[in-house]
């Protein structure tokens, strides 16, 4: 198969500077990198392909090269067998090329600058009432976690015999293979990507540093909390192998629906029924709120039906402020009517009168009332 003009192949112009060649092979290198594509013969390909035209148009006088004479100008300047160069480039582009795939490919915890690896964070989920989470609350949890090991201290070694440097990796934790043209990082099968080797492990944890332990918390979910955001409790995730700090809890909120009130950000809303001649004559009803309180509202003469009236800083507290508790009325029309009802209302059409060929409004109108 005849092989692609290198610029084509990581997508861009032959007058590209070197930071968007970078730019543009680091995202074909995550994209197509065979950890993430793991018996993919076609991305393996096209990972090779990708950084056989970054090896070339990412060195000065490759790239010159190639512009005059084409792949007779780099002819035998590809792979060479001597991965090391080529890979202190990746380093330029992608900082710790293993350790950006840590993050791409779902490595398991967080290594510190001192080797040391923090523990994994924790998920939680809790459903909580609507006023909870307009109000705010506490609420006690009990879950798992891996807790350092009283024996051993978190260190997973017995009685101090301490630990010693892996002799397979030379305490880096991991270990690379030459894959034809290219090389690939792995963890140490002899430590598990530790670095290290515990000499005599701990006999309560095996080595691990870590036991299971249920615990209680609480948790406080703050006033004006929406669904769906998180809670992180720090330093209450799973304790880090070997000593290491433990990660986070992050505690994920769902909110129940209430019966009658809902909400928009900061704003409560709720729908109250009132009678034809409220809404015509005027009233003054009673409505209770949220938090338990009743108010009196003033119903204007007139009042269409879905009227909203808005009271302010009734509505859900945040920062110090609260939004507005909106009403919406709603004209309750008689299904049945008794004798005398019937008659006051025929009493009513005859003396104000009836349009039996109304005119058509616009929508707006109607809002606008």
């Amino acid at each position: 198969m005849a092989k692609r003009d290198y610029y084509e192949v990581l997508g861009v112009q032959k007058n590209a500077s070197k930071d968007d060649i970078k730019k543009a092979y680091r995202k074909l290198a995550i994209q197509y990198h065979p950890d993430k594509n793991p018996g993919n013969r076609e991305a393996e390909e096209r990972f090779k392909e990708a950084t056989e035209a970054y090896e070339v148009l990412g060195d000065d006088q490759k790239k010159a090269a190639y512009d005059q004479f084409g792949f007779a100008g780099v002819d035998g300047m590809t792979g060479q067998g001597d991965f090391s160069q080529t890979f202190r480039g990746f380093e330029d582009i992608f900082g710790d090329f293993s350790g950006i795939f840590d993050t791409f490919f779902g490595g398991g915890s967080r290594r510190s600058s001192g080797g040391v690896r923090q523990g994994a964070n924790l998920r939680y989920d809790i459903e909580i009432p609507f006023k909870d989470a307009v109000f705010g609350t506490k609420v006690e949890i009990q879950y798992t976690k891996n807790d350092a090991c009283p024996s051993c201290s978190g260190s997973g070694a017995m009685g101090g015999s301490g630990k010693k440097v892996c002799p397979v990796c030379q305490g880096s934790g991991q270990v690379r293979h030459s894959q034809g043209f290219f090389s690939v990082a792995s963890p140490c099968h002899n430590c598990h990507g530790e670095g290290y080797i515990i000499e005599q492990p701990c006999h309560d944890c095996g080595g691990t540093g870590t036991q299971k332990k249920r615990q209680k918390i609480m948790v406080t979910i703050p006033a004006g909390v929406e669904n769906g955001k998180r809670v992180v409790i720090p330093r209450q995730g799973d304790a880090g192998p070997g000593g290491g700090p433990p990660g986070d809890l992050y505690v994920f909120i769902r909110i129940k629906p209430h019966e009658y009130f809902e909400r928009q950000g900061l704003d409560l809303y709720c729908a109250v029924p009132i009678s034809i001649t409220q809404a015509a004559l005027g009233a003054e009803i009673h409505v209770a709120t949220l938090d338990g309180k009743t108010l009196k509202v003033k119903i204007p003469p007139g009042t269409p039906n879905g009227k909203l009236l808005r009271i302010r800083d009734e509505g859900v507290p945040s920062g110090g402020r609260r939004g507005s508790f909106w009403i919406k009325l709603m004209v309750q029309i008689p299904s049945k009517l008794s004798r005398r009802g019937k008659e006051l209302l025929e009493e009513l059409s005859r003396v104000e009168g009836e349009n039996n060929s109304p005119k058509p409004m616009a929508l707006s109108e109607i809002s606008e009332q």
